[in-house]
């Protein structure tokens, strides 16, 4: 077990992410995203400049961190696109006198955990680009202008990603698919199987509050990001109000460069059935076919599932009172299902739940636990996710568990085979239970939904 020193400062320092798009070649500028004051373009221009230098020299700069706090982080893709992330910082530089060394320390942890979570956005957002317009448009650019507006019909996804607008869905960070758990789990489960097959696909799935509660087992065989990018997408297309469409898809790692089409329809507010196809059915046949045929005897099962909302549980399910939220990852899977309830002991917003269970994620990941998604993305990309390998080469075993105590909440990070949990308990609890909170939070919850 891992054991962490009392951190007494908040995990996270105001700040605001702004992303750059440029051509790799010669550095013009595709977009900007993020960040209500943009950076100058002397500074983008600078920023271009400095990774070209670089570059030139035999030298990859894939980081680097300002006075003030803040994160530079480069990535090049296919030679063709270069995507910049900059975090701005709270405040910072040195510190002296009593403590300074220890700040500093924290400050450096800090950094580490931001590197991950900007490191994993580029990837997402390369990936959202090469979801809508196709590997091909990207890597081979022939006409800059022609890029710019086709780019804008990534804006929605790409803000989705840097905005985070939706609380609860970590998939982003995690890349594991999210889910919510419904009560009636077989009769969902045959009406998308028997609706997907019914469309010429083996891809379907149920999409309920923007969380998958049930899908065809090829959709679970796609690539984690692939299904994460996915549920982003449907989310989006679903926050547009129209009742159904018909979207042209490129899969990043299956099908990046020949399209599919994504055929969604509402079946209630925030209840969606999708499902990824070729040339048949029409969208005109599968919505007044199709939908009517498999999902109208089910509209109380779906209505039943809708009521689970953002807890993502069935009422069946009972949680420790003493824990804030947890994030339960099934590691054979790929799929994931977290939950906040705020207590009235304890006094944390809902919003801050969620963003603390997110920096204890990035905390655990960045140090102990192993990500099994790098084993799905190309080497040179690998190459490019060395923190948590370099943090962990010096241990003798690999870490199972560990925990944090902050001023705000106590923190318990558990590891299995199959599973890895991450829970934010009321600091109340003693530090020497929240082992025991932590397993058998885990046992009940696997043996409640099977997940």
């Amino acid at each position: 077990m891992m054991m962490m020193r009392r951190r007494r400062r908040r995990m996270l320092q105001d700040g605001s992410t702004q992303l750059l798009c440029l051509t790799a070649s010669s550095g013009v500028p595709l977009f900007t995203r993020g960040a209500s004051k943009q950076l100058p373009f002397s500074v983008i221009g600078s920023l271009n400049g400095v990774h070209m230098f670089g570059g030139g020299q035999g030298v990859v700069l894939s980081c680097c961190q300002t006075e003030g706090g803040g994160k530079v982080v480069w990535r090049v893709f296919q030679d063709s696109v270069m995507l910049i992330a900059v975090s701005g910082g709270g405040g910072g530089g040195g510190r002296s006198g009593a403590g300074g060394k220890e700040e500093e320390e924290a400050e450096e942890e800090e950094g580490e955990e931001e590197e991950v979570r900007l490191q994993r956005l580029l990837e997402n957002v390369w990936s959202c680009m090469v979801l809508v317009l196709g590997q091909d448009e990207l890597a081979n650019v022939r006409n800059v202008e022609r890029l710019k507006r086709d780019l804008r019909s990534c804006f929605s996804l790409i803000d989705q990603l840097l905005e985070e607008r939706h609380e609860g869905i970590l998939g982003n960070l995690t890349h594991c698919a999210d889910s919510l758990l419904p009560p009636n789990p077989a009769i969902l489960q045959e009406a998308v199987d028997a609706f997907a097959q019914a469309a010429d696909s083996e891809f379907g799935c149920l999409i309920v509050h923007g969380r998958i509660a049930t899908a065809t087992e090829k959709w679970w065989r796609l690539a984690p990001q692939e299904v994460v990018l996915l549920s982003a997408l449907i989310r989006s297309l679903s926050a547009s109000g129209s009742s159904s469409c018909d979207y042209p898809v490129f899969l990043p790692q299956g099908s990046p460069t020949v399209a599919h089409r994504l055929l969604r329809f509402q079946l209630l507010p925030g209840a969606d059935a999708c499902v990824l196809c070729g040339p048949t059915p029409s969208l005109h046949r599968a919505e007044t076919g199709l939908v009517v045929r498999f999902w109208s005897p089910l509209l109380e099962t779906l209505r039943d599932c809708l009521a689970v909302g953002e807890r993502c549980l069935p009422g069946s399910v009972s949680l420790r009172p003493d824990v804030l939220a947890f994030l339960l990852i099934n590691r054979e899977t790929r799929r994931s299902v977290c939950s906040v309830r705020p207590s009235t002991c304890q006094p944390l917003s809902k919003a801050r739940c969620w963003e603390l269970l997110k920096l204890f994620y990035i905390f655990c990941i960045s140090r102990y636990f192993t990500q099994e998604e790098t084993l799905c993305v190309s080497p040179e990309e690998r190459t490019h996710r060395g923190i948590a390998e370099d943090f962990a080469a010096g241990f003798s075993h690999q870490p199972q568990q560990c925990y944090l105590v902050t001023e705000e909440c106590k923190s318990y990070g558990l590891q299995t085979s199959q599973h890895q949990l991450y829970l934010l308990i009321l600091p109340s609890v003693p530090t020497f239970a929240l082992r025991t909170v932590a397993t058998q939070t885990l046992s009940d919850l696997t043996a409640a939904t099977r997940f």
